[in-house]
């Protein structure tokens, strides 16, 4: 339960061959030397964590040749020539491989067709990634999982995760958030996009919800002990 186990790594920023050696720090003589790597200095220091490696196809290919040593091994040696051992940890690799043809076939999800069309999804991307990646890389990938499209509920759920956020900036006012259930489905509604998923929402929350809140208590709207009220008006949220 511990953020701070969560090694999150953009592999956009390893695109060119002089920064693979960031990973596992810089060599004698170069600035960062005495810093060590971003991954093997993370894992020494917390050896039970969970790494992330973000966009895993933006990599450049000397990235691969370290990740087939970890995986292959659960070990890696830093610039320093220490030994950072990586069996108590977690490797997840995300990846937008295959992204606009899940994306189009997700418009085509119904209630009879929606095992079929994972299958295909998944099938899909299987081959793509085939096509992206060394064959002893995939080979050494444990499992693979292809996301379903969000669904209602699993919006809700994040506008409920979202919303949390903004109740705890109004408990530091001594303040309740009451919101009701249609201005839930209604920021589930306006904050889901088909190209870009659920990425908007936490805008869409910023500009109708924590943006009006702050106006309103700034202008003296609110005092400590209030509870705010929002519900859907006719093309926004009001507050009561």
């Amino acid at each position: 339960d511990d953020e701070h186990a969560m090694v999150r790594i953009d592999m956009s920023e390893y695109m060119e061959r002089h920064a693979v050696s960031r990973l596992i720090g810089a060599p004698p003589g170069y600035v960062g030397y005495e810093e060590g790597g971003q991954l093997t200095e993370a894992v020494r220091r917390r050896p039970y964590s969970v790494i992330l490696m973000d966009e895993i196809e933006k990599a450049h290919p000397e990235v691969f040749n370290i990740l087939l040593q970890l995986l292959d091994d659960g070990r890696l040696t830093d610039n320093q020539g220490r030994t950072v051992n990586f069996n108590n940890t977690l490797v997840i690799m995300t990846s937008n491989i295959g992204g606009q043809y899940i994306m189009e076939q997700s418009q085509r999800i119904d209630e009879e067709n929606h095992v079929r069309i994972h299958e295909e999804i998944t099938q899909h991307v299987r081959t793509a990634l085939k096509q992206h990646f060394r064959p002893e890389f995939l080979n050494r990938v444990d499992d693979l999982i292809v996301f379903h499209a969000l669904g209602r509920e699993e919006l809700k759920q994040i506008v409920k995760l979202q919303l949390r956020h903004v109740e705890k900036l109004l408990a530091e006012k001594q303040l309740s958030l009451d919101i009701t259930t249609e201005a839930e489905q209604y920021l589930a509604d306006q904050g889901y996009d088909p190209a870009f998923g659920a990425r908007p929402l936490k805008r869409l929350i910023q500009k109708q919800v924590i943006n009006p809140l702050s106006l309103h208590i700034l202008e003296g709207r609110y005092h400590a002990g209030d509870i705010v009220h929002v519900v859907k008006g006719e093309n926004s949220l009001d507050f009561k």
